[in-house]
């Protein structure tokens, strides 16, 4: 099941990203150690009481302001409203009801989403306890109080938030459509890519709205099996929304992946591979989803004999921590190699679920041993006892070692290479595990 989105929603200067870092706690600082991944703030994965779900931070509203950089904070907050589960709407007790908070509510009304009145900067209750009441008036439901910078009161915000999220959806669970997520920057013809997918072939099942998001899924089906597609793009409000601003794509990515069993990253052709493709990539591959890359408008470009080769280097430069994703050159308008997609996505989703035998496994990394000897630090080498398979989607294994600090980033990179070598594994992460255990309990 795909975790919740809760958005911080609110004024300038309430207090949102102090109450969104204290949320996402360490984790905001962490840029993980995977080469080539920009984390893009906007966004990160908290867990409370062993529920999970994805926080998204907001600009602040100015609900009637025409300063362009106002206005583009209110729409982006727009955007994180309709994309969330649950919206926590954060106001300043020192600052007291004002009239802009009046007009935040009115549209949080009209967003028709679960909303938690949380009032923020009651560092000391006797001095602002009775001041919370106040935001009574706003008609938005009992008001929690909290102190962001002093972490008082996010326990009972998180029940209030959590309660509005269901914990399991047996339909969801049931349903084993594989889901495909289309994402990638404005305008680099997502939609395009959905349409020709399901239109082409004339074999739309159904279209309904998302079932907790504003994205439309579209049930397809192709060679007697049905495909969920979840295209970005098809957010409510979207010829409202300044397609240049690319914290949108970024929420819009986050939403989709987290449902998603293969995301399909569509990268143009004619721009090239960006930093921002970087974002929106280290989104899935943060998340251990299958990937595929598609290079669209490819019918655009000038080519001679080297130049997909070119772009796929430059694309693997770019991409560095895609390095098992295929790429897959198309184009929306005329169809070119469209019809390869769907057979990725097979391939992809076979791999995320591949098991390898316990066996076998040992065997490769005894071989991978023996061709690369294990590092050493002051005369004690790394030892790998012994290996299995714990999980899939991702393929996860687990390693148990004679000392965990010796298995260094780049062997454990020369391992993970040496199980792509053996099994393929194309267009899927690999989790590996490494577990300590001393030689006497061999």
């Amino acid at each position: 099941m795909s975790k919740p989105i809760v958005a911080i929603v609110g004024r300038p200067n309430v207090g949102k990203s102090t109450l969104f870092n204290k949320l996402a706690g360490d984790r905001i600082s962490i840029v993980d150690d995977t080469p080539g991944v920009t984390r893009d703030r906007i966004y990160a994965d908290c867990t409370w009481l062993n529920r999970s779900f994805t926080l998204i931070d907001t600009g602040g509203i100015e609900p009637e302001s025409s300063d362009i950089i106002l206005k583009q904070m209110r729409e982006q907050a727009e955007i994180a409203m309709e994309t969330a589960d649950v919206i926590i709407f954060l106001v300043d007790v020192r600052q007291g009801l004002v009239d802009a908070d009046m007009r935040v509510a009115d549209m949080l009304r009209r967003s028709a989403k679960p909303v938690v009145l949380c009032v923020n900067k009651v560092d000391n209750f006797t001095k602002y306890g009775n001041d919370v009441y106040e935001f009574y008036n706003l008609g938005m439901g009992d008001p929690i109080a909290i102190s962001a910078s002093e972490m008082q009161g996010l326990g009972d915000l998180l029940d209030a938030v959590l309660a509005h999220c269901p914990e399991s959806s047996a339909e969801e669970e049931e349903d084993a459509r594989p889901r495909i997520a289309i994402v990638g920057k404005p305008n680099v013809g997502k939609s395009s890519i959905v349409n020709r997918m399901a239109g082409s072939k004339r074999v739309i099942v159904s279209e309904i709205a998302g079932t907790t998001r504003d994205a439309i899924d579209t049930t397809v089906r192709y060679n007697k099996k049905d495909y969920v597609l979840i295209d970005t793009a098809g957010l409510r409000r979207k010829n409202k929304i300044k397609e240049n601003i690319e914290h949108y794509s970024i929420i819009r990515a986050v939403s989709a992946v987290e449902r998603a069993n293969v995301v399909i990253l569509v990268i143009d052709a004619v721009e090239g591979v960006t930093e921002q493709d970087a974002k929106i990539a280290g989104i899935a591959h943060e998340r251990n989803k299958g990937i595929l890359i598609l290079v669209n408008k490819w019918d655009l470009v000038d080519k001679t004999t080297h130049t997909m080769k070119e772009h796929s280097k430059k694309i693997r430069e770019v991409l560095s921590f895609l390095d098992y994703a295929d790429i897959l050159y198309v184009s929306a308008v005329s169809g070119q190699r469209l019809s390869q997609i769907f057979s990725k996505v097979d391939e992809i989703l076979d791999n995320c679920t591949l098991r390898i035998s316990t066996g076998v496994l040992n065997e490769i990394i005894s071989q991978a041993t023996s061709l690369h000897e294990p590092p050493s630090d002051k005369g004690k080498r790394l030892r790998i006892y012994y290996a299995t398979q714990a999980a899939v989607s991702p393929p996860t294994f687990v390693l148990f070692v004679n000392d965990k600090k010796l298995m260094h980033f780049s062997y454990q990179r020369y391992i993970e290479n040496q199980i792509r070598e053996t099994f393929g594994f194309r267009g899927t992460s690999i989790k590996l595990i490494i577990r300590e255990r001393k030689e006497k309990d061999q």
